[in-house]
């Protein structure tokens, strides 16, 4: 990937301009209109097994619309070797062993190559003590090889079985931090700026939460510029509270539901702008009731601050609309977005938001149990949804999957973004759906409807899993979005996108000066033509997952240079004019 930018030294980020990240590739020339603009080139290599129907025609394996969604399974040669484990060997059928864990793509050593963070999972002894696998971290290498640094970086300690990878420059400084979650409590780790990180402790950052949490999301909610902590909590397991649930076969033990436990309550961390934090639950205004498996921040709303959505299993999901100073509106049953179609709470993992059709304004995207319809909820304005799965074509699938993770992008950048989703069954002895489960790839029809795309999309997509977490990044530089996977007891899998890359495309990065260093809340608008497409800064989202810091807008079959609209969460709105396509565009805040 060639870079074009202007080095400057530390003091040229005061000015608006940027200076020269460690490890950066050599510098050339300055970007456009205060950006740092990096151009796209094909650094991956094309693998022989895509699945790709070809770009017009019919789908052989479904006598449908032929998808150009295509991608590559890259595990193996990526050199990453390494399974989430869930401890199942014990035999103990406990309800902690179904969740599974996350992923993460965080560019830890700002070299611009998205690397992957990995949560490990965690075991029994025989005497019922839970301990946790090592956390794994892989430096992304370039030409699709990566290196384990997990003992090197100081990240391979695990404190507690683990879940979710979030990331959180806690301390603004521009390095990215590491909040695991897991049963016992979080672990927050310091990016020190040399490759390794610092556990923290309690003591040390005020992270007092010893509640079985799930995921977490970081956001300046009360706008102070500095991002503070949503932890989702899940339900009141302990070996102490562990009935027995038989499995359909009389006799054999199965996991029990999440119906068999009570809630655990979520709770929400202000930081105190010293790298300290402070337990603002009660100050926030939340509920707690929640048996909480997702949750994603971002400006749902347009008023320039975050507001938060709760996916809860078995339980209505929450939506939170934020009042600017930090106190969370409980916006749910009249938004529309805590129950199903039928009126009913579902069994909600997964989570994202994106604008589907194009108006401005962001949807809802919620993954559920088997025998549920997984719910896209499209925005009508003033925080008010609607269910429109039905319409648009996402019941066809049927309500055989149990999903989790959920990245949506645009795969193909055609302009309109897509969903994959990540599936696998959760107990051990199911009778309606199967155990492993095929992933999803809904493909957006000029934003309309939606069909699946998975069987044509390559050979990951035609196996099995017990998938769980997902995230997206531009792992090779390439200009569209990959994908990583953890699964139960499976190795992790890492799938390059292979799609026709005939399409423009911009990436953008934000850096809050004002804001947040990670400005989440702020909303992007590329204008090219007569066409607007917007795209939001979020944090959280899949299941226990993090992705990629930047943006990806696909043009279709736009060249011209474009216009880029910036709103920040500090309320400063930028333009910037004659973006070129095919590159990325690192955009700092205005002081």
């Amino acid at each position: 990937m060639k870079t074009l930018r202007f080095c400057l030294p530390a003091f040229g980020i005061l000015l608006g301009l940027a200076g020269c990240e460690p490890g950066a590739p050599e510098p050339t020339t300055q970007g456009t209109s205060g950006t740092e603009s990096t151009s796209g080139t094909e650094s991956g290599t094309a693998g022989t097994d895509t699945g790709a129907a070809g770009s017009s025609g019919t789908s052989a394996s479904t006598g449908k619309r032929a998808s150009r969604i295509s991608f590559t399974d890259r595990t193996e040669s990526s050199e990453i070797r390494f399974e989430y484990r869930n401890g199942e060997e014990a035999g103990n059928y406990s309800i902690l062993e179904s969740l599974g864990g996350g992923a993460g793509a965080i560019d830890y050593d700002l070299d611009g190559l998205d690397d992957i963070c990995l949560p490990g999972g965690g075991y029994f002894t025989e005497d019922r003590k839970i301990l946790g696998h090592p956390t794994a971290l892989y430096r992304n290498a370039g030409g699709w090889k990566f290196r384990d640094v997990s003992k090197l970086s100081g990240l391979h300690d695990a404190a507690y079985y683990s879940h979710g990878a979030t990331r959180i420059d806690f301390d603004n400084d521009g390095w990215p931090d590491v909040l695991i979650t897991g049963y016992g409590g979080v672990e927050l780790f310091h990016n020190m700026g040399d490759g390794t990180f610092e556990r923290l402790s309690a003591e040390q950052t005020g992270l007092t939460d010893k509640l079985w949490s799930s995921t977490a999301a970081a956001a300046d909610l009360n706008g102070d510029s500095h991002p503070d902590l949503y932890i989702a909590h899940y339900v009141n397991w302990s070996f102490e509270n562990d009935p027995f649930c038989e499995a359909p076969e009389p006799g054999k033990r199965e996991i029990c539901p999440p119906r068999s436990f009570e809630p655990l309550p979520d709770v929400v961390y202000y930081s105190n702008g010293d790298g300290t934090f402070r337990d603002a639950t009660q100050e926030s205004g939340i509920r707690s009731d929640g048996k909480g498996l997702s949750v994603v921040v971002a400006d749902m709303d347009s008023d320039h601050d975050v507001d938060v959505y709760v996916t809860n299993d078995t339980v209505p999901n929450a939506l939170y609309q934020n009042d600017s100073q930090g106190i969370l509106k409980d916006a749910s049953l009249l938004s529309g977005t805590s129950l199903s179609d039928r009126g009913v709470p579902d069994g909600s993992m997964g989570v994202d938001i994106f604008d589907y059709n194009n108006d401005g304004q962001p949807e809802i995207w919620v993954v559920n149990y088997e025998r549920e319809t997984s719910a896209l909820y499209q925005n009508l304005g003033s925080m008010v949804f609607r269910h429109v799965s039905q319409r648009a074509g996402i019941n066809a699938v049927g309500g055989l999957f149990v999903g989790w993770g959920t990245c949506c992008y645009d795969y193909d950048l055609d302009g309109d973004e897509d969903m994959f989703v990540s599936n696998g069954h959760v107990i051990r002895y199911p009778t309606n759906a199967p155990l492993k489960q095929l992933p999803l790839m809904f493909e957006n029809i000029d934003g309309k409807k939606f069909e699946n795309a998975a069987p044509d999309a390559g050979a990951y997509f035609r196996d099995a899993h017990m998938g769980r977490g997902a995230s997206a990044a531009d792992f090779d530089n390439d200009g569209d979005m990959d994908l990583v996977v953890s699964r139960t007891n499976q190795p992790v899998v890492l799938v390059s996108n292979e799609s026709p890359n005939d399409s423009a495309w911009i990436q953008v990065q934000l850096n809050g000066t004002v804001s947040s260093r990670e400005p989440v809340g702020a909303m992007i608008r590329v204008i090219s033509g007569k066409q607007t497409y917007t795209r939001y800064v979020k944090s959280g989202g899949s299941y226990a997952s993090s992705f990629t810091r930047r943006s990806l807008i696909g043009l279709g079959s736009a060249k011209a240079p474009v216009s880029l609209e910036v709103h920040w969460p500090s309320g400063k709105t930028q333009m910037l004019e004659n973006i070129p396509v095919n590159s990325l565009h690192t955009v700092i805040e205005p002081k």
